[in-house]
C-alpha cells in the first residue's frame, strides 16, 4: 500500500473507534463513507454480474438470444414504480407490488428447498445417526444429542401445560437452549475479535511501524 492509502486507512480505522468515548461528527463521517461506498460496490457488482451477465448478455445474444428474459426485465422495471411516490405518477405505485410479490415469492421458494436440504434434512440425518470422537462411537455423546433434541421440541410444544413431566424436559430443553445460544454468541464475539486483532495490527504494524520503527 501507499503511504496515503496506509494514512487513509489509519484515519477511518480511529474515526471507528472513536465511537469507544462517544458519538461524534467524525465517526459520523467515516460511518457514512463506509455506508456509501458499500452502497455503490453492491450496486457496481449487481449490475456487472446480474444485469449484464445474466440478463442483458443472453438477451441480445445474436445467436440464441433469450427473449423470455424480457418478463424478468419488465418486472424489474415495474419495482422502480415506487420512486414516483408523491408525484403525478403516485398512482401508478401499486405497480411495484407486482414485481416485489414475484421476487419475495421465488426467493421464499428457493430458500425454502435449500434450507430444507441443507439444513433440516442434514441435522435430522446427524441427530438419528451414532455419534463418533475420534472416529469411535460415542455412547454418551449420541444419548446427549437425543436428549437435547428431543427436549428442545418438548419446549416449543404449546398444545399442552408444561407441568409435570413434560414441564421438566422443557426445562431441560431450555438448558440445551441456552448452551446453544452461548455458544453462537461466543463464536461470533470471537469472530469480531479476530477483525479486531486485524485492525489493531495494522495499526502498530503497518501505520506507526512507518515512521516509528
Amino acid at each position: 500500500m501507499t503511504v496515503f492509502e496506509i494514512w487513509l486507512g489509519a484515519f477511518l480505522t480511529l474515526a471507528i473507534f472513536s465511537f469507544l468515548y462517544r458519538d461524534n461528527p467524525v465517526y459520523r463521517l467515516a460511518e457514512s463513507a463506509f455506508a456509501g461506498i458499500s452502497a455503490g460496490y453492491y450496486i457496481g457488482l449487481i449490475w456487472e454480474s446480474v444485469i449484464v451477465q445474466f440478463l442483458w448478455v443472453p438477451m441480445t445474444n445474436p445467436e440464441n438470444p433469450k427473449v423470455w428474459l424480457v418478463i424478468p426485465l419488465f418486472l424489474g422495471l415495474l419495482m422502480f414504480a415506487r420512486l414516483f411516490s408523491g408525484t403525478a405518477l403516485g398512482k401508478y405505485v401499486w405497480l411495484s407490488r407486482i414485481g416485489l410479490a414475484f421476487v419475495m415469492g421465488s426467493t421464499a421458494g428457493v430458500f425454502l428447498m435449500s434450507e430444507l436440504h441443507g439444513n433440516v434434512l442434514g441435522q435430522m440425518f446427524g441427530t438419528m445417526q451414532v455419534q463418533s470422537a475420534q472416529g469411535e462411537p460415542a455412547v454418551l455423546l449420541t444419548i446427549i444429542v437425543a436428549v437435547g433434541v428431543i427436549a428442545t421440541l418438548i419446549y416449543f410444544y404449546f398444545s399442552k401445560e408444561h407441568t409435570g413431566a413434560l414441564g421438566v424436559t422443557a426445562k431441560v430443553g431450555i438448558w440445551f437452549i441456552m448452551i446453544s445460544f452461548g455458544a453462537h454468541f461466543g463464536y461470533t464475539v470471537m469472530g469480531r475479535i479476530s477483525l479486531l486483532i486485524g485492525r489493531v495490527y495494522f495499526l502498530w504494524n503497518d501505520w506507526l511501524g512507518s515512521f516509528l520503527f
